[in-house]
C-alpha cells in the first residue's frame, strides 16, 4: 500500500484541487490547504508553477515517488517526439493506471492496492508490480477468485467516470485490452495537466 494512501485528500487541499474529481473530497467544501496557514494566497513563482505541476502529475498517479518519477521524466526525453506527451504515454501505461482507468479500482491508491495483491493477470500471468508498464494489445483481467470482490464489483458499477477509448473493456468478463498508446487529449483528468510544466521543471 501506498505510504500515503491514508493522507490522499491532503493532497488535494495541499493543491487547492479536486484531483481525481470525487464527490467526497474536503477540497469541495475547503478551497484553501490544510493547517493554520493553508487560507494565506502567494502569488506563485515559475518555480512553483513547474512545482505545482509535476506535483499534481505526481499525486494523481498515487503519489509516485520523485526517484520513480523522474525515472519516468528521463525515459520520455529518451524517446522520439514531444517528451511531455511520452511522459503521459509512459504513465499511462502503469498497471495500477490501467487498473484505475479500466474501472476494476475505485482510486489510483485502491489500484495500487489490487495489483500489489495480486488479484490482476497480464496476458494470463499473474502480475503484482504496480509500476508493470503494459504494451499495445496486452490484455488485463481480474482473477477468477478475485472477480466477485465487493471493491472489484463496487468499482465496476461506479458512475463517477468512463473507460477512456484508448482501453477496451469487458465488465461481465473483468477483462480488458489495451489498445492503443493515448495523448494527452485522451486521457480524462478531471483537472488540467501540464506535463510540459513537468518537463521545464526537470530541465532547468
Amino acid at each position: 500500500m501506498t505510504k500515503r494512501a491514508e493522507s490522499k485528500y491532503k493532497i488535494n487541499r495541499r493543491l487547492g484541487i479536486n484531483l481525481w474529481g470525487r464527490p467526497k473530497s474536503p477540497i469541495n467544501k475547503r478551497e484553501y490547504g490544510p493547517g493554520q496557514h493553508g487560507q494565506r494566497r502567494k502569488k506563485p513563482t515559475d518555480f512553483g508553477t513547474q512545482l505545482m505541476a509535476k506535483q499534481k502529475l505526481k499525486g494523481y498517479y498515487g503519489n509516485i515517488s520523485e526517484k520513480q518519477f523522474r525515472k519516468y521524466y528521463e525515459e520520455a526525453v529518451r524517446r522520439k517526439g514531444d517528451t511531455s506527451e511520452n511522459l503521459i504515454e509512459i504513465l499511462e501505461r502503469r498497471l495500477d493506471a490501467v487498473t484505475y482507468r479500466l474501472k476494476f479500482a475505485v482510486t489510483p491508491f485502491a489500484a495500487r492496492q489490487f495489483v500489489s495483491h495480486g488479484h490482476l493477470l497480464v496476458n494470463g500471468k499473474r502480475v503484482n508490480i504496480p509500476s508493470y508498464l503494459v504494451k499495445d494489445n496486452d490484455t488485463i483481467e481480474v482473477k477468477e477468485k478475485s472477480k466477485q470482490l465487493a471493491v472489484v464489483l463496487d468499482a465496476t458499477q461506479s458512475s463517477e467516470r468512463d473507460v477512456p477509448e484508448y482501453l477496451e473493456v469487458d465488465h461481465r468478463a473483468m477483462k480488458g485490452r489495451f489498445a492503443r498508446a493515448p495523448k494527452l487529449s485522451d486521457v480524462p483528468y478531471p483537472v488540467q495537466m501540464e506535463p510540459n510544466l513537468v518537463v521545464e521543471f526537470y530541465s532547468r
